[in-house]
């Protein structure tokens, strides 16, 4: 498979590069890895499953170069542009390029889907950022491609992977979560992408529920 990552040198984009370089599960996957100043990547660029290149996501040419020959997608950065170029990009890319299946991050409360006092909290902090990633969300729903929201709670450099899912139908659980998790989450949709397909998935530590603040 060929996996191409944007905003590549993001936290859970470098748990998801490490682990695909060095698990026996993921030996076929070559990763082409779009980023600005890849060069912050060159520790990698001798290995032969890595390709490294200059991208900026706001940058419709460099996204559709880096996205020739490539079957999923995977962009490790909310857009909060306000006209949503970085999503926009990579769907047009995606179409003209015709690869279909991509991941894409975004932040829990795009639904007014947490609930409690800590959703309160939550859309008091996250508040401006909200339309623009509502938006990210709506075009790739609108977009006829094979997508994933990765709906994000606040997130711990903690080692557990730990962590259950809810669909966009369903109120978010939990308010914290670990980027391993994340990254574990990313890595099953490699393997089997099925998983999540045509789906927003909220994703945190189920046993952070009820708090009322995250959870470090």
């Amino acid at each position: 498979m060929n996996l191409l990552i944007l905003a590549a040198n993001g936290q859970i984009a470098r748990i998801v590069e490490d682990r695909i370089l060095n698990e026996e599960d993921f030996a076929d996957v070559h990763l082409t890895l779009g980023l600005r100043g890849s060069e912050r990547l060159d520790a990698l660029k001798g290995n032969p499953r890595v390709t490294l290149a200059e991208v900026d996501l706001e940058n419709r040419a460099a996204v559709e170069k880096s996205m020739k020959d490539q079957e999923m997608v995977f962009v490790d950065t909310v857009d909060h542009d306000q006209d949503n170029a970085k999503t926009r990009n990579v769907i047009a890319a995606m179409k003209s390029n015709h690869v279909d299946r991509v991941i894409f991050a975004n932040v829990a409360g795009i639904y007014d889907e947490v609930p409690g006092a800590f959703g309160r909290w939550n859309k008091e902090m996250v508040g401006k950022g909200l339309p623009t990633a509502a938006g990210s969300d709506r075009l790739l729903r609108e977009s006829g491609l094979t997508y994933t929201t990765l709906r994000l709670c606040w997130l711990t450099d903690r080692d557990e992977i730990r962590y259950s899912t809810t669909t966009s139908k369903e109120p978010f659980e939990g308010v914290s979560g670990s980027r391993k998790s994340v990254a574990d989450l990313v890595l099953r949709i490699v393997k089997d992408p099925d998983l999540g397909a045509k789906e927003s998935l909220g994703i945190a530590d189920p046993t952070t529920q009820g708090a009322d603040r995250p959870v470090y």
